[in-house]
This record gives C-alpha cells, structure tokens and sequence, in this order.
C-alpha cells in the first residue's frame, strides 16, 4: 500500500473539484480549492519527500482554450521530477509517447479506450505498440447506477455499458501496467471511501491499483487498508492540508509510508 499524491489541474491552475460536477460546458467544474502554487512547487514537494507514482490530470478537454495552459503546468511539474509522475487527460496513441518523451513514467488513458460504450482492444494495442505496456496505466474510473459500477468516460459524465468487475480488470492488466480508479459518486467529497467498490478492486491482484475518491479522515486510510487488504495504493484530494483540508500530508506520509522518509 502507498501514498500516490495527485495534481489535478484545471483552467490552467492546481486545482481540487468535486468529480461529478465537471462539464465541458463554459469550462466549469465546482471548486473545493484552488491553489497559488504552480504543478510544478507540488512536483518538487512531493520529489522531496520522495513520492513516486504521483498522477497529473488535465481536466480540460484539447478543444478548450484553456488546455494549453494546462499541458504548460503539466510540463512544468515533469521538467521538475521527471520519469516519477503519470499523465492522464486527452490521452491518445498519438500523444502518448510525446508525455513519455517529456518526462511522465506513464500515460493514464480512459475514453480514448472506452469509446462509444465500448472497449476499443484494437486502441490499446495500438497505444500497447506506441509506449510500451510497462508505460500505460487504465484509468477505470467508475460511477454506481442500479447497484452496478459502469466506467465512466469524458470528464466522468458518460456513462459506458461496460461494468467493472474482476474478471475485467484481469483482461485489462494484459495491457497495461497499473490501474487507476476514481470512485465517483464520492470524489472530492470527503465523505467517506466506497467500501464496497474497494472490496471489489481488493479482488484484483495482477496489477497495482490506485484508489481515490471520498477520503475525509486517517480512518477512511485505514479502510482502504483494511478492505483492501493492504494492496491498493491511495491518492487524496481535497481532504489534503496541500489542497485546504484538514488532514496532515506530513502525518500521511509519516504513519503510511515510512519507507519515504529521510529519502
């Protein structure tokens, strides 16, 4: 289990939102925080305190004139500490290896992938030739509906027909390194983790898997370590003192990821 910190980045600037409320609508998003500090300040803190793994979300889309402003910051931060940090956002087979070139350790791709309701095997063996498998992560971000997790798409407002479950994942890892997943209906809440959605990604053991979404407390930590049987990685948002919450990155970091320090 590690601490995988995050840079989300949005209209140009660090940001925390609430995952749910993003539309490419007049570029909004509602805002838990917006920080003064560039993706770059966050890239050296977290070099320092020797954090790897760390993923850079550019939450416009490429048609957004606010998008390069997010690629500049997202190169920024990967100038700062290359070949540590992953990149997700707009991701395709034709840019992916340009954000390797640049520094990122990994692309996170979702609807490039899951497109039209589908999955597009014939994209992730495309981006699979491109990067290579060891340089790919999937981003499995996932909504309820029903009682059933569907991966969502485009900002996490699409939904697709495909459910996540185990036997999914054990496809997918074929093709990529690492998954990501945001449980949705509680990201940037800070109301509590989705056990039950975690239960369901402790079942998967091939490949790492990084959680978020929802954590507000150590003790919503210590469930994702309990659930999860001390397999999933985690990231936290809003709840961090880093984005304006309550919860000590320092104490983080001390109680969860001993091996980092005095690195």
């Amino acid at each position: 289990m590690e601490f995988r910190p995050c840079i989300d980045i949005h209209n140009g600037k660090v940001k925390q939102i609430v995952g749910g409320s993003l539309t490419d609508k007049d570029n909004y998003a509602k805002e838990n925080f917006v920080s003064e500090m560039g993706a770059g300040d966050y890239a050296r803190l977290y070099r320092k305190k020797g954090l790897r793994g760390g993923h850079i979300i550019l939450l416009n889309k490429k048609e957004s004139e606010y998008y390069a402003a997010d690629l500049a910051q997202a190169e920024e931060a990967l100038a700062v500490w290359p070949r540590t940090l992953q990149v997700g956002g707009g991701i395709t087979a034709e840019n992916a290896a340009d954000f390797i070139r640049k520094g990122a350790s990994h692309v996170i791709v979702t609807s490039y992938v899951f497109q039209d309701g589908e999955i597009r095997f014939d994209r992730l063996e495309k981006l699979v030739k491109e990067i290579g498998k060891e340089h790919l992560v999937l981003d499995l971000s996932c909504r309820k509906k029903e009682n059933t997790y569907y991966i969502v798409t485009d900002r996490w407002q699409k939904f697709t027909k495909q459910m996540l479950d185990v036997r999914l994942m054990e496809k997918l890892a074929d093709y990529c390194d690492e998954f990501l997943v945001h449980a949705v209906n509680v990201e940037g809440t800070g109301t509590g983790v989705d056990a039950e959605l975690l239960a369901l990604l402790a079942g998967q053991c091939t490949v790492p898997v990084t959680y978020a979404g929802g954590v507000g407390t150590m003790e919503d930590i210590e469930k994702i370590r309990n659930i999860g049987k001390g397999k999933i990685n985690f990231t936290v948002g809003s709840a961090l003192d880093l984005f304006g919450g309550s919860l000590a990155f320092d104490e983080i970091i001390n109680k969860f990821c001993k091996k980092y320090i005095n690195m």
